[in-house]
């Protein structure tokens, strides 16, 4: 089974037009299954439904989103920002489908225009048919199936936003499979808490699996596990190894940040200068972390966590750097170095 997920920005006619509605809390998803000789291929599209007003869950489908969608409404302060948060995401496969608002024109030219300048120019512009842009999501997911296949190999991360006791089963946390592959009967690790448990069941889309994989939004049932190691910044990892006997060692997938070093990789679209005392989030991972800039040198600077901000020890993605009182309130992507 190989899962695109696609971060969109727009209505709830379109979404529903190219997939079936599914979970709808403050992050819409909408699946579309289709069975293939080469297997199972999903497309799972995730629109937060209340953006521009809440950044967070942009943020967090951007950090679970391999492409993206944008229904361009008007040209407007919403569109620069959503263009400068897929770019710096790092989400350069994405489709755009031009749908003015109330009778009223749009230049496509000049968002055409707009994109290139963001450094979204390998996006292709569609007309508004829902089974035409399933089909194009589809040639993405395509496009992408090695890298999508390639990321199940990588070391366990599983950032959990809902966890909850359910009778007969017991403890169940749900989150979405940033890398890797978490299987029945694993151990794994609780972070922040450096809490342990084992994988008693999984359920992925309701159906109850042997193994979740990269893009896969799984439940997890625990067994001896604690439910106060888990909270709104939990991260599952598979536990370190350091094996004396046959001198293996693997560490944690995720390395603590308290303080770091960090090198902002400033949107073509943000003008505003960072300067010391200033307050910035950073979301990697699904993790919306609060720090302060101590020491600034124009767009290096290091930066003091309010909480342990994690970072993937291998194959990190882009880090994605905000400051709410900004327009737009993205300042860019960011490398993060661990300040020693």
């Amino acid at each position: 089974m190989t899962v695109l997920n696609v971060a969109m920005v727009g209505g709830d006619e379109l979404a529903r037009s190219i997939a079936k509605a599914s979970d709808q809390r403050d992050v819409h998803t909408y699946v579309h299954k289709e069975m293939t000789e080469d297997g199972t291929k999903i497309l799972s599209i995730i629109r937060p439904a209340k953006y521009p007003e809440r950044l967070r869950p942009f943020l967090n489908a951007l950090s679970t989103s391999r492409a993206g969608l944008l229904e361009v409404e008007s040209i407007d302060a919403t569109l620069g920002e959503a263009l400068v948060a897929f770019a710096s995401a790092g989400i350069h496969e994405g489709i755009a489908v031009i749908a003015p608002k109330g009778g009223q024109w749009i230049d496509e030219d000049q968002v055409k225009a707009l994109f290139t300048q963001a450094g979204l120019g390998q996006w292709t512009f569609e007309t508004n048919d829902g089974i035409l842009l399933r089909e194009r999501l589809y040639a993405i997911l395509s496009r992408m199936e090695a890298t999508l296949e390639a990321a199940k190999e990588h070391p366990l991360v599983v950032p959990i936003d809902q966890h909850f006791n359910v009778k007969g089963i017991g403890l169940v946390a749900i989150g979405y499979v940033q890398s890797g592959t978490i299987r029945v009967h694993d151990q794994v690790t609780l972070l922040p808490a450096h809490g342990s448990g084992d994988v008693k069941s999984l359920q992925v889309m309701d159906d109850d699996v042997e193994f979740a994989s990269a893009g896969d939004r799984v439940g997890i049932a625990l067994r001896n596990a604690k439910e106060d190691h888990l909270n709104g910044d939990t991260m599952i990892v598979h536990p370190e190894i350091n094996d004396k006997r046959t001198g293996k060692i693997v560490p944690l997938a995720l390395v603590a940040h308290k303080v770091s070093n960090v090198r902002l990789l400033r949107s073509p679209f943000q003008k505003k200068q960072l300067e010391t005392g200033d307050v910035v989030h950073a979301c990697v991972d699904l993790q919306f972390v609060v720090g302060r800039i101590q020491d600034c040198n124009s767009d290096e600077f290091v930066v003091e966590w309010e909480h342990p901000l994690y970072i993937r020890g291998q194959d990190a993605p882009s880090v994605l750097l905000a400051q709410l009182d900004s327009k737009p309130r993205i300042m860019g992507s960011c490398t993060i170095e661990l300040k020693q």
